[in-house]
């Protein structure tokens, strides 16, 4: 896994949440762990009120641009235009990492299939490899489920899996993790992807590094230690450092508490040293 970072650029951050009020948007990975967090921190917090909504990593980040959001979900980091972007109209993109995230490969649960290469991966999604009996399945043509272009998790799987190459035309793209689940749920021949806190009625493939090393499942441990290979880091963006209400949330969600709760609903928390050092003083 990449070293974990802390974050960009620093600017005391002047919204709405500073009343009370802080909107969320983004990342479909991450939006069920954004409203439980917001669920708990208002319980606590009886004078805020938090508003959490998908969409996307590339909508959350346009949303941070358009200043229409105090706080983006981003399951992958701002790419060099969208930072220009943000620069151009005075955002300054501070971000910090709340979580951990290994994309799982999800089969449905009666393909005898059990473990795939990255190399293998690679074939599928840019249609090289088009039928299950050349990766060890049965006769049969994969059908292919992906996410759509404004996913983070769209596009790390394209940058670290398929090297950048454009995914095969036959990928039938679903607005969001939860809808790539259910359709490998009811299709025997299907293969997705997307993080491993979505894996309902679904099996998750074990991933080789290359063809001489063994298959590493998704987990709490493989994704904290790097060994699952296609691990990543879940992100929260603000425009500049956090202050106020908006500090208070980044805190309460980086410490033990919040992580905690991310443990619970099956995301990978940060490791205690990181979580500390990424805490806004």
């Amino acid at each position: 896994m990449k070293k974990l970072l802390v974050p960009v650029l620093m600017l005391a951050s002047i919204s709405m949440a500073q009343a009370g009020n802080i909107t969320v948007k983004g990342s479909d990975t991450l939006v069920r762990l954004g409203q439980r967090w917001a669920e708990e921190y208002m319980k606590t917090h009886p004078g805020s009120v938090i508003q959490v909504a998908g969409g996307g990593s590339g909508t959350g980040i346009a949303a941070l641009i358009n200043g229409t959001t105090d706080i983006c979900e981003a399951s992958r980091d701002m790419k060099p235009q969208e930072y220009g972007d943000a620069e151009a109209k005075g955002i300054k993109p501070y971000r910090v990492a709340v979580a951990l995230d290994g994309i799982a490969v999800f089969l449905h649960v009666s393909n005898p299939v059990t473990e795939l290469t990255l190399d293998q991966l690679k074939g599928i999604y840019t249609g090289e490899i088009t039928n299950w009996k050349q990766v060890g399945g049965e006769a049969h043509a994969i059908i292919l489920y992906g996410r759509e272009n404004n996913s983070g998790t769209y596009s790390f799987f394209k940058e670290h899996v398929l090297k950048n190459l454009d995914y095969a035309e036959q990928t039938q793209t679903l607005p969001g993790t939860a809808a790539v689940v259910n359709a490998i749920s009811k299709d025997k021949y299907g293969i997705g992807y997307g993080g491993i806190a979505w894996e309902r009625g679904v099996k998750p493939a074990a991933v080789k590094k290359d063809a001489s090393t063994p298959g590493v499942l998704p987990d709490i441990k493989t994704v904290t230690d790097g060994s699952y290979p296609i691990s990543r880091e879940l992100y929260w963006f603000t425009n500049g450092a956090p202050s106020g209400e908006l500090k208070d949330l980044f805190n309460w969600a980086l410490s033990p508490v919040g992580q905690k709760i991310a443990e619970e609903i099956d995301y990978i928390p940060l490791p205690k040293e990181v979580a500390e050092k990424n805490t806004i003083r």
